[in-house]
């Protein structure tokens, strides 16, 4: 990859980091007033700052700067990362699933086999490996072949089963498809979202929860179509990914209404914007983050490899 290759890659990559980790700020900081945080905010302003983020953007952060020394995902390196910044701020919201593995791998087992054995053997079939995939997508916008396994390759590491795997697959799908179709017009734009997602998605529950969510009217209001494809409250990819990517197709071409709409949900609040938000940066431009938000984010703690 050519050093102008991976700036450009990089910097797709930032603006969807920076679109996920105010989403997960946002969503952390009016959680407990979710459906009614218009409405609060409309009243009272906005949260102070700085509005803190979760492990979301945490991972998040990790797999950016894994992109960026590699130009692909490597397991190995990439579960340093995560040990390494969990082991640094633990206190991110981490689920106990994650802590548990972190924590084993820390001690110097295998990821293999932290991730193989979580859940009784099943694996994870949490949103935990789709809340962080946006800038994976966005990485590899501009070759779509790699959207796939290389977004695998950044589940497996914490998430084995194959639902897991299949939300990771499916934000990463929907983040490159809105960078490459960002100049389209809009209702094209949201039909080649919607297909790219379903065209590679492993075949499960979470690719059935996201046909639904097609099929599922963009005039409804966001609480309804959360009653009808699940918000987060089950914390699993089927009962995440679909919710989100109907509020990023939703509002496509406006961030702040697509997080007040994602919250409008309710479910898994910080997850649910934090993977709205990384999709839809990636066609409104960090111009169309307002502002206030980015500056009331916490500042990311980045540490990028100079090439």
């Amino acid at each position: 990859m050519t050093l102008a290759e991976n700036h450009n890659r990089l910097e797709r990559a930032l603006l969807s980091l920076d679109g996920l980790s105010v989403g997960d700020a946002f969503g952390q900081m009016l959680s407990t007033c979710a459906r009614s945080a218009r409405s609060v905010v409309e009243k009272r302003g906005l949260p102070s700052g700085p509005w803190w983020h979760t492990d979301d953007t945490q991972m998040a952060l990790a797999i950016a700067e894994e992109l960026n020394a590699h130009g692909q995902i490597a397991c190995d390196s990439l579960a340093l990362r995560f040990v390494e910044r969990y082991r640094a701020d633990s206190g991110r919201g981490y689920g106990k699933g994650a802590r548990m593995q972190l924590e084993q791998i820390e001690a110097g087992e295998s990821w293999r086999a932290t991730s193989a054995a979580a859940f009784s053997g099943r694996g994870s079939k949490g949103n935990g490996s789709a809340m962080r995939s946006a800038p994976l997508g966005a990485w590899f916008a501009d070759e779509p072949a790699q959207i796939a396994p290389q977004s695998t390759l950044s589940s497996v590491v914490t998430h084995s089963h194959a639902e897991g795997i299949a939300g990771s697959v499916a934000v990463s799908l929907a983040a490159a498809a809105a960078w490459n179709y960002r100049a389209t017009e809009l209702g094209a734009a949201r039909e080649q979202l919607w297909s790219a997602v379903l065209s590679q998605t492993p075949v499960g529950e979470t690719l059935e929860g996201i046909r639904k969510a097609r099929l599922v009217p963009l005039e409804m209001s966001p609480e309804n179509a959360a009653r009808i494809l699940g918000s987060g409250f089950l914390v699993t990819a089927p009962d995440t990914v679909p919710f989100a990517l109907w509020c990023a197709t939703r509002h496509l071409d406006d961030y702040q209404e697509a997080m007040f709409a994602t919250l409008e949900g309710d479910g898994d609040c910080d997850t649910n914007c934090a993977i709205v938000g990384g999709i839809v940066a990636l066609r409104t431009g960090r111009e169309g983050i307002p502002d206030e938000w980015l500056t009331l984010r916490e500042p990311l703690n980045l540490h990028l490899t100079t090439h």
